[in-house]
């Protein structure tokens, strides 16, 4: 998904205030760890993940793989933590953060 420095800016501000939903740890990504990102994604539409994950060359693999399996963009990467979007067909106006 092709987004305009607007609107990144604007779901940059707006992931501001979130908090991580997933942590995602030393044991990498099990298929628990993708269900609830797939859960919050199609709840939320925009997320934040923690890595806490040794290097950065293995934080960066994952997020690589989680965006790709998620079919979710990459909005924002800083150190630790990273902001997915995934625009739901039907969002649900009470839990998604990008209508509050």
């Amino acid at each position: 998904m092709s987004l305009s420095n607007e609107q990144k800016k604007r779901y940059r501000s707006i992931g501001h205030s979130l908090n991580p939903i997933v942590t995602i740890a030393g044991n990498g990504i099990s298929d628990n760890v993708i269900a609830e990102i797939d859960r919050a994604l199609n709840d939320h539409e925009l997320i934040k993940i923690k890595l806490v994950l040794e290097d950065k060359e293995s934080r960066k693999e994952a997020i690589t793989k989680i965006s790709q399996k998620m079919n979710a963009t990459v909005i924002q990467e800083i150190g630790k933590v990273v902001l997915l979007l995934r625009p739901a067909k039907r969002p649900n106006k009470k839990l998604s953060n990008l209508l509050r």
